[in-house]
């Protein structure tokens, strides 16, 4: 399938609600379902790997009732009952937290997605985790999905792991470090990139009851402890509300997101920071973000390992900026739901952009909005370039892209969203 995306006609001007941080409910339902109790998460995310993890939870015999976007959770107090099928779908933060899960069973489970997730690196969770004496199985090829994954009453104790590939390893070991008898002891073999998603893990754990988690430049500590039942409210996601707030600087206007402010659990809620660096005008209260276009937009350089998910959302409001904008930091999304550097840059190039690939980032110098120019462009699966080719389309007409589904993954609502941006602009 192929969606032609529309252009604003008039500036912006809306108010907006973006559905709950899919990053905080894969943690809250990892915790709830090792919790002793029953849990209640309120505000949960509606996307395709939120969904994922309630399967997989399911699959280890977790039970969990969700009525819209309250899901009550049974927790296993710490013993999830193996033997079943793993599927994450296309979800990588589910596969690595079930990949851990997995090994606090004496039964075996075997973790699968679809292809590309199945393409994916898992090699340095799964040493990790034979490190520390589970038993890990791939199936096909050596540090990929499928495979199979158990333990025997883990002790714990000190692994090596890489801190530059993907956060979501040292997260997953760490929600199981509470069960294990020595807990855990993770060392860093290199620097650790979005650190503030590590941040959400303790902070979540430690909602859930976790004690002794202690985060530094080179370890990281788990004490044992267990996890209690608890009501937690999600946090309104702050990597979609990048989107509607990028909006707003690249078509003009306003636009007010609701549910995520300042200060914030996601390191994600510091985009109006930047969009403020380039030239907008922001407001953030506890319970709302707001960016209002002043018609100027000026390039920026910055490192964005701590918001490497909105690299794409970054880039397209680069394209019409009055100067060059330099993206450092973020060579590990090469391995996410696409080559978001390399398939990034295709995309632009193919609307006439002047963007550069770099070995850590991107390079986008700017040209005349009249050398811009309709395509036909690829989401490569990536709900995140999906959503990004979408935002360049507010001003130039003529992009398409395909597989426009893909935005399901995270925030389903988002086509309609956008037709609202549009329609509220037009009255």
């Amino acid at each position: 399938m192929t969606l032609i995306l529309d252009t604003a006609t008039q500036p912006l001007k809306a108010v907006i609600s973006v559905p709950g941080s899919k990053s905080i409910a894969n943690r809250a339902l990892i915790c709830a379902a090792l919790a002793d109790g029953t849990t209640t998460l309120s505000n949960l995310a509606s996307g395709d790997d939120t969904a994922a993890m309630i399967d997989c939870l399911r699959a280890l015999h977790i039970e969990i009732k969700v009525d819209g976007t309250t899901a009550t959770i049974i927790g296993s107090d710490g013993r999830p009952n193996g033997g079943g099928e793993l599927n994450a779908r296309l979800a990588g933060t589910t596969s690595r937290f079930m990949t851990a899960l997995a090994a606090l069973s004496a039964v075996p489970s075997l973790i699968t997605g679809d292809a590309p997730l199945c393409h994916r690196p898992m090699k340095p969770l799964h040493d990790a985790l034979t490190q520390l004496g589970a038993h890990v199985k791939s199936v096909d090829q050596s540090g990929h999905l499928p495979v199979w994954v158990s333990g025997d009453a883990l002790d714990g104790g000190t692994v090596s792991i890489p801190g530059d590939i993907s956060s979501q390893y040292v997260s997953a070991l760490m929600m199981i470090g509470p069960y294990l008898a020595e807990g855990i002891r993770l060392q860093l073999t290199s620097p650790l990139v979005s650190r503030p998603y590590v941040a959400i893990t303790a902070s979540v754990m430690s909602s859930f009851g976790a004690t002794g988690i202690a985060i530094g430049d080179h370890t990281i500590g788990v004490e044992p402890s267990a996890y209690t039942a608890t009501s937690y409210a999600i946090e309104a996601d702050a990597s979609s509300a990048s989107y509607p707030l990028a909006a707003a600087a690249i078509a003009g206007g306003s636009v007010k997101v609701l549910g995520v402010g300042q200060p914030a659990l996601q390191g994600d809620a510091a985009f109006v920071e930047v969009l403020k660096t380039m030239g907008c005008a922001t407001q953030a209260t506890g319970e709302s973000l707001e960016v209002k276009s002043t018609g100027v937009l000026h390039g920026i350089e910055i490192n964005m390992a701590d918001m490497s998910d909105l690299v794409p959302t970054l880039a397209v409001v680069a394209v019409f900026a009055d100067s060059p904008t330099r993206i450092t930091g973020v060579g590990f999304i090469r391995q996410k739901e696409s080559d978001r550097i390399g398939d990034l840059v295709t995309g632009l190039k193919k609307i006439g952009c002047d963007a550069v690939e770099e070995d850590d980032g991107i390079l986008i110098r700017p040209v005349k909005i009249d050398q811009l120019h309709g395509a036909e462009l690829s989401t490569h699966d990536d709900h995140r370039l999906a959503m990004a080719w979408s935002l360049l389309a507010l001003r130039v007409s003529g992009i398409s892209i395909d597989e426009p589904e893909v935005v399901s993954k995270s925030w389903p609502e988002w086509w309609d969203v956008r037709s609202t941006l549009l329609n509220v602009s037009a009255n």
